[in-house]
């Protein structure tokens, strides 16, 4: 490895190590105050069908998000550049909302559609409303099940999660897919690089919520990533995925924001 490469890898790790720092001095608020929406909930107690979605997340309960989700309203949803940002909750103002409740904290795994047909006062989730679609444990955590839908008062907070980021790699070995998730701080990734060892960096794109592609080959290198998140951090994974990677599977970072 020559000088000038050495520079850039120590840098990068010394960029990691500063931002890793900054990201866990506190899980504080992204912003302290509080906006108005309305809270429904799909599904049964069971959240099999808050599964999949369309921010690209999989088995939600294997990859540590659980039931602690919601469908985000199209204001509010970004055009999936949300997914994996992460809220707090409290019912107010409604005869339905459950006393001392408290609040509550999810992550946004999907997208609840809106339905141009109805008028926006009766379909919660067209623009411009803020709304979020519950799983039925979060709603009952707070609200009562004959409300069916309250209003609520709401936040962005940070996301504290278990763990490094993960990266599952999928699609084939001349388009290369990754849902990058389990992202804390902020949460919601922005950017997305990626590297073999023989090959530079490259900016992957966007394909579908938190799933990012490349139309580079890379297989049989190790694979390294930095990603960015909305509030401008950036944490660089070197060498997450072995030589021998495959797809379908998914590798762990050492770190997380």
């Amino acid at each position: 490895m020559n000088l000038s490469m050495s520079f850039v890898v120590l840098l990068a790790i010394l960029v990691s190590a500063a931002n890793l720092v900054l990201a866990h001095v506190g899980l504080t608020n992204i912003d302290s105050s509080w906006y108005d929406a309305h809270a429904t909930f799909y599904g049964d107690m069971s959240g099999g069908e808050t599964m999949q979605g369309a921010c690209g997340y999989g088995d939600l309960f294997k990859q540590g998000y659980g039931l602690e989700t919601a469908a985000l309203s199209t204001a509010l949803f970004n055009n999936g550049q949300t997914c994996g940002a992460c809220f707090e909750l409290m019912c107010v103002n409604s005869q339905y909302c459950k006393p001392n409740a408290g609040t509550i904290k999810i992550t946004a795994t999907t997208f609840c559609p809106p339905n141009y047909a109805e008028p926006v006062q009766y379909h919660w989730c067209n623009p411009p409303n803020n709304h979020f679609d519950l799983s039925m444990k979060m709603f009952l955590s707070f609200a009562e099940y004959r409300g069916g839908i309250v209003p609520v008062k709401f936040r962005r907070m940070m996301c504290g999660k278990s763990g490094g980021v993960r990266f599952e790699i999928k699609g084939n070995p001349y388009f290369i897919m990754v849902l990058v998730y389990n992202v804390g701080g902020a949460g919601d990734v922005t950017n997305v690089e990626i590297r073999g060892h023989k090959s530079n960096w490259i900016a992957m794109s966007r394909n579908w919520g938190q799933i990012w592609n490349t139309g580079l080959n890379l297989v049989g290198q190790r694979l390294s990533f930095v990603v960015r998140t909305s509030d401008g951090r950036s944490l660089a994974f070197f060498n997450v995925a072995p030589e021998t990677w495959g797809f379908g599977q998914t590798y762990e970072g050492k770190l997380n924001f």
